[in-house]
């Protein structure tokens, strides 16, 4: 990680918070083991050789054997038909000792994220994606919250410890991360702008706003002069640039906000973090 101590930002750790959730996890999954007689499982569905998703699913893998979950990868070449993933989803669905089942996604062109989401069981459903779960997300009774947002959530906190009347801004609007960022931040009453492609005057929106999540997909597309001084900064981007990993957010960010993640080492530890307390969970609804 590089050096921010002469910057006027405050880091917002997720590689320390997520030490410490998974000393409690750890725990809990042995809970799990002394009443179910095995481990909780994760079966992650990979297709294709996507470069990122070798690196995430590889990150999850270890993750899960850390704190003793029950990891298996099924691999499947880019090639490999919808109907193959489908029955591979339905024999997943049935299988009594697989307690979370993810899709990494993005999928190769030819197979349809939406489709294989809808007939996942939402019991199993630890990404949270099913429309069921993503439901019950926005009518306040959530089962599995999409892990990024959840994830993005405790940064925040840890900044602001009262929501409430805050001025939040999310960049992006995907089901993965920022659609249910928002529902997050309204239900924590904070008042929420989303931005977009087709957003005008984002500099002006972004200025005003308290509390930033950027998920964009844009390398280092958000400098200082976006930035409402004191503002919180959370950087979902993971860009690959040169060799090298960068977020949505310039590091001339640093010495303007209050708080903010770093990349890597920000937003990325606690994805994984609420993974594994989302399969725990799932074992839990099947014992």
């Amino acid at each position: 990680m590089k050096d921010f101590t002469n910057r006027n930002a405050n880091i917002l750790s997720g590689t320390f918070l997520a030490s410490q959730d998974k000393q409690v996890i750890s725990q809990q999954v042995l809970n799990i083991k002394s009443l179910k007689g095995r481990a909780p499982s994760l079966s992650v569905i990979l297709v294709g050789d996507h470069p990122s998703s070798l690196v995430y699913v590889a990150a999850k893998q270890k993750a899960c054997e850390k704190v003793g979950i029950d990891c298996k990868i099924l691999r499947f070449p880019f090639n490999t038909s919808h109907e193959q993933i489908q029955e591979c989803v339905f024999r997943l669905n049935d299988d009594s000792s697989v307690d979370g089942i993810l899709i990494q996604l993005p999928l190769p062109a030819g197979l349809n994220s939406n489709k294989l989401l809808d007939i996942l069981n939402p019991l199993k459903d630890v990404d949270g994606l099913t429309p069921q779960n993503l439901g019950l997300l926005l009518s306040k009774r959530p089962r599995f919250i999409p892990c990024t947002p959840l994830g993005c959530m405790d940064l925040i906190n840890q900044a602001v410890h009262n929501l409430s009347g805050k001025n939040a801004l999310v960049l992006g609007r995907s089901i993965l991360v920022g659609m249910p960022m928002a529902i997050l931040l309204e239900q924590a009453n904070a008042t929420v702008t989303i931005a977009h492609s087709a957003t005008q005057n984002l500099k002006e929106i972004c200025k005003a706003a308290e509390i930033v999540v950027a998920a964009i997909g844009k390398p280092a597309y958000l400098t200082a002069d976006f930035i409402k001084p004191g503002a919180v900064v959370v950087d979902v981007g993971i860009n690959r640039c040169e060799g090298k990993l960068m977020g949505d957010v310039d590091e001339s960010v640093w010495d303007v906000a209050a708080w903010l993640t770093p990349v890597p080492g920000g937003v990325g530890p606690m994805t994984i973090s609420k993974l594994l307390s989302n399969t725990l969970k799932a074992a839990e609804l099947a014992t």
